[in-house]
């Protein structure tokens, strides 16, 4: 008897003790799981980048490095700190720089970081000057928008990640320690229960899903005789679908548009790179434009002054009337408010070209007049062969004295004035937007067999093998539980969901095919558009050539005819209401021919973007295409 109580004793001992150690692993348990942010937010990045650079080799035959966590050290901000401009807030420099709030995650992040440099800022006090291709790069790293379409790609990345873990093996654990006291009753009853719940699922491709848990429960009264009880269970489920839901093309139908969609991102983006460069050299050179034309203001406002100061001498000699001074300087007061005009346009555009490549507007910063220079060099060489040539485009034949106009050739067309088949074809072959969206005709295509697949009857077969008990407090008397193999409870469950009712999915299955059919028009619409652009591009550049040699040829015979003008008014043989208007004509020439180049340049770069052959890497630099490959 005596031996039985001390066995008693002794078993009730060692669950306690059972029972304590329970709690102290799961105390353990839990500071062990206890989350470390910075490792978690490292290897989401790396998952990321992986993805990517694999859809990158998969649809762009390349690698390129790609990361959206910019330099802190980037020019806008070197920019507000090194000139000494207004900020409104810690924000304005940059995330490493706010003020730390309670409970933040990550002590030590977002963290400075520099990067490359694409132009140096060392003197505050001089102004920074871009050339385009800095202009290029500094876009890259500074533009908001730029930065977002890099987010949204690595978003996607994230998306496909959470698909890709939905049939990955699930592990759960948890772990419970209720104390817990009842005086409802004649007998206060005061219990402690210790319990872990450990599982593992798995969801397969072909839309089974597999489960198993095991469960240990640790109980202790702590009154009314102190007695104890140990539950093991465990249990396995299956679950198969047998018609609605099931096959791997419907299980992973989210899967693989996740997949699809990382791939329209990185082709959206490649787009969207050279669509960003053409606009930034557009942007460039019209700001040159603008400052070309303060240039040409400037030489007609003292042009026009001199020719006020001029007629006021020759009215004191009484070679002309007094209100042909009034003329002059009426002419002369006007090409001053035009200077100032052309002045301020120029500030105003130059702060915007700075926003759009995420600069402060308030900047020091000018733009190398050089470039301009450069693209104008070859109409230097056309003003200078004007004197030499004779008219080409108009011709008067001997015989009936009709004019014959001479359309315009390709005798001097530049290397892009490609045949506009060729062109169309060079666009169907690189346009990746266009590709992007003939898959989606693909897209839709499987969301009529979702829909379809919706419309059938749903049939499942449901499985389960469970094992051994729980304890609660409540049977903390009862005898322990244990799992054994000749001993459990199994069932089969069967359930089918008759198709009587399918109003929404047969509403959705005929809307699928209507989603196809707009689609397909989608690919009809891009492709006429693309073949509208190409054609309208290539008219582009024939107009913008024609254009400078018709604006090149304006400029001399303006040249000349102001310099004609001056002689024959020294002469008395000219009023000055002819120089007035032949500096007119001259200051017009003058603008237009630097608007025709910027405009021809701007035309080239539009139709190698508009075929998708404009190259851009992943600091913004373009790589222009050769048509001598082809």
């Amino acid at each position: 008897m005596k031996k039985r109580l001390y066995n008693s004793f002794e078993s009730k001992k060692l669950k306690r003790i059972q029972a304590v150690l329970i709690t102290i692993l799961s105390s353990v348990f839990v500071l062990l799981a206890g989350c470390n942010e910075a490792k978690y937010r490292r290897d989401t990045d790396k998952i990321a980048d992986n993805i990517i650079r694999q859809k990158q080799l998969q649809t762009l035959g390349k690698k390129t490095p790609f990361g959206i966590e910019r330099p802190s050290d980037i020019l806008r901000r070197r920019l507000l700190i090194g000139q000494n401009l207004p900020i409104y807030s810690h924000a304005s420099l940059g995330t490493d720089k706010l003020d730390p709030i309670e409970h933040w995650p990550e002590e030590n992040y977002p963290a400075a970081v520099s990067g490359e440099k694409v132009i140096e800022t060392t003197d505050a006090n001089k102004p920074i000057v871009i050339s385009l291709v800095q202009a290029l790069q500094i876009g890259a790293y500074n533009s908001f928008a730029y930065q977002e379409k890099k987010e949204a790609i690595f978003q996607k990345a994230l998306d496909l990640e959470l698909e890709r873990d939905a049939f990955r093996g699930t592990f759960t654990g948890q772990v419970e320690n209720l104390i817990s006291t009842d005086t409802t009753s004649e007998d206060t009853e005061t219990g402690v229960r210790n319990s872990g719940d450990f599982g593992v699922s798995q969801k397969l491709k072909s839309g089974a899903e597999l489960g198993a848990s095991f469960a240990i429960d640790l109980v202790n009264l702590l009154t009314l005789g102190h007695a104890s009880s140990m539950g093991l269970f465990s249990d396995a489920t299956v679950s198969i679908p047998l018609m609605r839901g099931s096959g791997k093309h419907i299980v992973t139908e989210d899967l693989t548009q996740a997949d699809r969609d990382v791939i329209y991102a990185l082709w959206e983006f490649e787009q969207y790179k050279k669509e960003f460069a053409v606009e930034v050299a557009n942007k460039y050179l019209s700001v040159l434009q603008q400052l070309d034309t303060i240039k040409n203001r400037e030489a007609d406002y003292r042009s026009r002054t001199a020719s006020a100061k001029r007629s006021r001498r020759l009215a004191d000699a009484g070679r002309i009337q007094e209100i042909e001074v009034d003329q002059a300087v009426q002419n002369e007061l006007r090409s001053r408010q035009g200077w100032i005009t052309a002045t301020q346009s120029y500030k105003r555009q130059l702060d915007s070209f700075k926003i759009f490549l995420g600069l402060p507007p308030d900047a020091n910063i000018e733009l190398d007049p050089k470039e301009l220079e450069l693209l104008a060099a070859p109409t230097k060489k056309l003003i200078s062969q004007v004197e030499e040539e004779t008219e080409t485009n108009v011709e008067i034949t001997s015989n009936d004295q009709l004019v014959e106009l001479l359309e315009p050739d390709y005798t001097n067309a530049g290397p892009y004035e490609l045949e506009e088949s060729l062109a169309i074809k060079l666009a169907f072959d690189n346009r990746l937007d266009l590709k992007a969206t003939a898959e989606k005709v693909y897209d839709a295509q499987r969301a009529v067999v979702v829909a379809a697949d919706d419309l059938r009857a749903e049939v499942t077969l449901f499985g389960s093998v469970e094992s051994g008990a729980r304890r609660t407090i409540s049977s903390a008397g009862s005898d322990d539980s244990h799992i054994r193999k000749d001993k459990g409870v199994s069932s089969a469950l069967l359930t089918i969901d008759l198709p009587f009712h399918r109003t929404q999915e047969a509403i959705n299955y005929r809307n699928s095919y209507i989603d196809l059919e707009q689609s397909v028009r989608d690919v009809q619409e891009l492709e006429d558009n693309i073949k509208s652009e190409i054609r309208n591009r290539l008219r582009d550049l024939l107009e913008a050539r024609e254009k400078m040699h018709i604006q090149a040829k304006s400029v001399y015979v303006a040249q000349k005819r102001v310099t004609s003008v001056n002689m024959f008014l020294d002469a008395g043989r000219a009023q000055t209401r002819d120089l007035l208007e032949a500096q007119d004509d001259l200051l017009d020439a003058q603008n237009s021919l630097t608007a025709s180049v910027i405009d021809y340049r701007i035309a080239e770069l539009n139709v190698q973007r508009d075929m998708g052959v404009l190259q851009v890497d992943e600091k913004g630099l373009w790589k222009e295409y050769s048509p001598g490959d082809i």
